[in-house]
């Protein structure tokens, strides 16, 4: 892992929730221009910065340097975002809701 990762993951994830830089900072507590300094390579968070970066973004530290969850499909980190606020109640329908529309999927390619 080195910095680079780190500068990229952040700003894959702020591209992600549409935020500019100048946003995300706000939204840390920093000054205006944190994340683009970041981003830039002028400097990288400190481990309270970056535990922070990961509570806003609602992910863990592991889930931030885990390389297997690539970012090639926005759509399902913003889905898994909406989904990690709701109670679990509605998650279940939405579980259900997944389930027949893969499986509606599953029989027009199989043609039944």
């Amino acid at each position: 892992m080195n910095t680079k990762f780190i500068r990229q993951r952040i700003t894959d994830l702020r591209l992600l929730r549409n935020l500019s830089e100048y946003k995300l900072s706000i939204a840390l507590g920093h000054s205006k221009g944190y994340i683009q300094s970041i981003a830039s390579g002028h400097s990288m968070p400190s481990l309270e910065s970056f535990l922070e970066i990961c509570d806003y973004f609602n992910i863990t530290p592991y889930e931030f340097f885990n390389d297997q969850l690539t970012l090639e499909r926005p759509q399902i980190q913003q889905i898994l975002y909406y989904l990690q606020q709701l109670p679990d109640h509605d998650l279940e329908m939405i579980k259900d809701i997944a389930r027949r529309c893969l499986e509606a999927v599953e029989q027009q390619e199989t043609g039944l």
